[in-house]
């Protein structure tokens, strides 16, 4: 198992800085979401005002409902093909990801399969995917490609199969025949349907929906992650995503 890095910069004092300040600012986004969203969009940290820090809270001493703000987004649809786990699990990991971020490749690789054996089998974890294509039309084109996937319930083959390597960005690995191949690969059987699927209007929207989710997040770059109303950026080690679900995971239980 390796240890990957947060952020693609050249010289790791560099790297830290750069993902430290990413960091800093999808967390501020995120507490400004949770608090607009817990408040109705009346809360005084939305207009400038000062209210007291807490952690999930709303204004005053009671604490959010568990059912608002960021713990609200995931969509716990059991009938969802870009999910795996349990709908009712007590945590949900939402990934934002791009098909030619290769961070995100390393996450899918190295991490997120020690999180479904650790987590996912037994019914603590549930990982929600949403498309956030960041690098062009390949990208765009990846996103729609997995939606069509799901809709033949092989997403999570064919996301194997894209994440199987690095691929150069932009260069053609993520052109229509390439993904075809990649559909072959991972099991899809009726590859007109895959073709119409991918080229329809529904996966144009269902990828903007995910889009805009994650824009109305702050999240600018990929991977991205909320594990329960915890944000996480970059392919961090197993370690920062074990520590989280297991926190999460005890919260859940008071």
């Amino acid at each position: 198992m390796s240890s990957s890095s947060a952020a693609p910069t050249s010289h790791p004092s560099g790297r830290r800085r750069m993902v430290a300040a990413v960091l800093a600012l999808l967390v501020a986004a995120l507490a400004a979401r949770l608090a607009i969203t817990a408040d109705g969009g009346s809360s005084p940290r939305a207009s400038g005002g000062d209210i007291p820090a807490q952690a999930g809270g709303t204004t005053g001493q009671e604490p959010a409902p568990r059912d608002s703000g960021l713990l609200a987004l995931a969509r716990r649809d059991a009938e969802d093909p870009l999910a795996v786990g349990r709908a009712d699990a007590p945590v949900v990991l939402i990934e934002y990801a791009d098909f030619q971020c290769p961070f995100c490749g390393e996450f899918a690789r190295d991490t997120e399969p020690e999180l479904i054996r650790s987590y996912v089998d037994k019914g603590i974890l549930r990982i929600e995917w949403r498309n956030f294509p960041v690098f062009g039309q390949e990208s765009e084109q990846a996103a729609r490609a997995a939606w069509a996937a799901g809709q033949q319930q092989k997403f999570w083959q064919f996301h194997e199969e894209a994440y199987s390597k690095t691929r150069e960005r932009n260069q053609g690995a993520f052109a229509e025949d390439e993904l075809v191949a990649m559909a072959r690969a991972a099991g899809i059987a009726d590859i007109d349907r895959f073709l119409d699927d991918m080229r329809s209007d529904r996966a144009k929207t269902a990828v903007q929906r995910d889009q805009a989710e994650g824009y109305q997040l702050g999240v600018t770059s990929t991977p991205a992650f909320l594990i329960n109303d915890k944000p996480i950026l970059g392919a961090q080690p197993l370690a920062v995503f074990e520590k989280a679900v297991e926190d999460a995971a005890k919260d859940a239980r008071r």
